[in-house]
């Protein structure tokens, strides 16, 4: 079963340049342990937990699992990050990491590594590093799965053939990553939607994707409950979302410096530099109205593994977040419209963020 015949994509989506750069594994893992030594020190480091719980029978598909990882991450770093020449302020290997470590590390810390089948740690870390591999795909609205992770998808289902899985033996895994990442589509059209627009210049206004999965396929394919496969992709698809999305129940000041990213990125695929005046009003709306939307309005838990894990803390950060938005609101409220840049609302935002936090907020 593919994305084209859950979700109905018209398109398809071949290799491009940087697939072509780094066509293998032992590309990456080189590429990897010159510019981010850290990574296969966490990957050593999870593979003694995995291995400690479930024993040598997952050894050879943990290897393979971490040379997909290591892959993935390479090329997402070489498109988008630090390691190309498109920076993406927020979508880069960054990312990927703060789910791959920081929020993955939070749950295995706090419900145990008993809390999931072994195999279905490794599929959320391949989500990890996989479901943003695509950030410049044409917009369009004919579909309810974004270009970007149909995208992503097709990618992440060759990397897997490259790190050694089949996709006949493995299939559990190849529908689960699809699912996973066509669940992370966040809607982010305005209102009413254009026929054609940046994404970057919306503020996200119907959430995730992932939620609703189970709704289309009860049009699409009604006796889809009788797959366990893909009743299990559908609930790992359900945590995927809330730990690509976790950053609400997070540190505060973790909270801020990803609304910033995300800032910077929207600024940069708008075209618009971050010195220049004609960026203020749009940072500063971002950063104000439309956190508070995204913090209260569209984000939502929707596994219970997330609301066990950072729903207590979302709720610590939602006084944090009203105050953030009153004090950067106030900073600017006197001053003409073309008087401040992005970057000034940007520092200021980041320091009101610290001062409000106080050392405080979710670890």
């Amino acid at each position: 079963m593919s994305a084209r015949v859950i979700i109905g994509l018209p398109h398809s989506f071949p290799p491009d340049a940087v697939e072509r750069q780094i066509a293998d594994v032992d590309d990456a893992r080189a590429l990897i342990a010159e510019r981010r030594p850290d990574v296969p020190a966490l990957l050593r480091r999870r593979r003694t937990i995995y291995h400690d719980f479930y024993g040598d029978q997952s050894q050879a598909y943990l290897e393979r699992a971490e040379n997909a990882v290591l892959l993935s991450l390479a090329r997402f770093a070489v498109r988008h990050g630090s390691f190309g020449h498109d920076f993406h302020a927020y979508h880069n290997e960054d990312h990927a990491l703060e789910i791959l470590d920081r929020r993955l590390g939070r749950v295995l810390r706090q419900i145990g590594v008993q809390a999931l089948p072994g195999r279905d740690w490794l599929a959320l870390s391949l989500f990890a590093t996989c479901h943003d591999l695509r950030q410049r795909e044409t917009v369009e609205f004919t579909q309810s799965i974004g270009n970007n992770e149909a995208a992503s998808i097709a990618e992440a289902h060759r990397i897997l053939g490259i790190a050694g899985f089949d996709e006949t033996a493995d299939h559990e895994l190849y529908v689960a990553l699809e699912v996973m990442i066509a669940g992370s589509t966040f809607d982010a059209r305005p209102s009413p939607p254009t026929a054609a627009y940046n994404t970057a210049e919306a503020v996200a206004s119907g959430g995730p994707l992932a939620p609703v999965l189970a709704v289309q396929l009860d049009r699409e394919q009604p006796a889809w409950r009788e797959d366990p496969l893909l009743v299990r992709a559908i609930e790992l698809a359900l945590i995927a979302s809330d730990l690509d999305t976790a950053n609400v129940g997070e540190r505060f000041t973790d909270l801020a410096n990803s609304a910033a990213r995300l800032a910077a990125e929207r600024e940069m695929r708008s075209g618009r530099a971050l010195g220049d005046a004609c960026s203020g009003p749009p940072v500063l709306s971002f950063l104000t109205s439309g956190q508070e939307r995204y913090f209260f309005d569209l984000h939502r838990f929707c596994s219970d593994l997330g609301k066990q894990v950072f729903a207590d803390a979302k709720q610590a950060n939602a006084t944090r977040v009203r105050q953030l938005s009153k004090a950067l609101n106030e900073r600017y409220a006197d001053q003409p419209t073309d008087a401040y840049t992005g970057a000034e609302v940007l520092s200021t935002h980041l320091s009101l963020a610290e001062s409000i936090s106080g050392g405080a907020g979710a670890r």
